[in-house]
């Protein structure tokens, strides 16, 4: 990764990335043994490969790599790294798509990944294949914890959180001898179980602790099959949030037509703050001056030097042909209020 000069007002993604079409017919190709390993890595590479073509394309400034080797946001491909589980059948098998169909685990013993979650690899290649700037994602603890019961191994799952935060933390560690330098954890639990506040930001703060990195917090409501699972409002995790270790935290705003921006103002503090102004749960795909207007509200409440935009969450429960268009927008929308507050794009 070559020095980046980031704008004013930059543009980045959350991780994920939409599928193409024939990425599921490979992955069900593999489900009945018709690729071998290298076949499916060749598959996976070639999908990282789009999802680079399609934001750079765009005009992105910080990318990831479309997580397009994980299988969905935080399922298999990071437990499939852990040794100590055992895997549970689902609650539910037939119907229509939620959580309770996804995998689930008990602790058989203590949790380990003895040879990490994987994520070095995603970043070695990825950094090969780009000149943009980077940002590597990361799922929390908390998150992890949710599909792990503590069976008679752990206590409650805050305290099979404390045990996957090490393990986080040593990937993380990792992350930053390989070269990243721009890290951020995905913690969607924490605004759907936004009764402890204080208790994420101490499991939060153990799990970056010694991290020499830009240290960034994806805070959303859920967004499997396109769906959240809470009640839509960060206010009880404020102020108490800031207390955190980061230096950005990403927020959606676009679903809730921008409800609750004005927290920033409220609370005052020296955090960067990445707007959602792209609903990824929507089709309706934004024009550039829907984005320019949700980017001028924002700038009410946040200094422009401290905003960045995103979409709401990752792309993954979005067609291609949506998320191409919306990526576009959220780029050229930003070049709007950029011209407006400097005069170049």
């Amino acid at each position: 990764m070559t020095d980046y000069q980031l704008p004013l007002i930059y543009t980045s993604v959350i991780g994920s990335y939409a599928w193409p079409g024939w990425l599921h017919t490979a992955l069900a190709a593999m489900g009945r043994g018709e690729y071998g390993p290298e076949d499916w890595k060749e598959t996976q590479d070639d999908a990282v490969e789009l999802a680079l073509r399609d934001q750079e394309d765009a005009g992105v400034d910080i990318i990831t790599d479309g997580e397009m080797r994980r299988i969905g946001f935080f399922t298999a491909e990071f437990y499939g790294h852990m040794t100590g589980l055992r895997e549970l059948p689902a609650r539910r098998k037939t119907g229509v798509v939620g959580h309770d169909q996804r995998e689930s685990y008990e602790a058989a013993e203590a949790v380990q990944a003895p040879n990490g979650l994987g994520l070095v690899e995603e970043y070695q290649y990825l950094v090969k294949r780009t000149r943009q700037m980077i940002k590597m994602p990361i799922p929390g603890p908390y998150t992890l914890a949710g599909r792990i019961k503590p069976g008679s191994v752990y206590k409650d799952r805050m305290e099979v959180a404390y045990a996957l935060s090490e393990i986080i933390n040593r990937e993380m560690k990792a992350l930053v001898q390989a070269g990243a330098t721009f890290i951020q954890v995905d913690e969607p639990s924490y605004a759907v179980h936004a009764h402890s506040p204080k208790a994420f930001v101490d499991l939060f703060n153990a799990t970056v602790s010694g991290v020499e990195a830009k240290i960034g917090v994806h805070l959303c409501f859920g967004n499997f099959a396109g769906r959240p699972v809470a009640k839509r409002t960060y206010h009880p995790l404020f102020p108490f949030i800031l207390d955190m270790n980061v230096s950005q935290f990403a927020l959606e705003f676009a679903n809730r037509e921008l409800s609750e921006i004005d927290l920033w103002k409220e609370f005052p503090n020296d955090k960067e703050l990445a707007a959602g102004v792209i609903d990824v749960k929507n089709y309706y795909c934004e024009t550039p001056e829907d984005v320019a207007e949700r980017v001028r509200t924002a700038l009410k409440y946040i200094a422009p030097e401290k905003l960045s935009i995103t979409p709401d969450c990752g792309f993954s429960q979005t067609a291609r042909w949506a998320a191409r268009r919306k990526l576009v927008a959220m780029v050229e929308g930003a070049k709007i209020v950029r011209r407006e507050l400097t005069g170049t794009a």
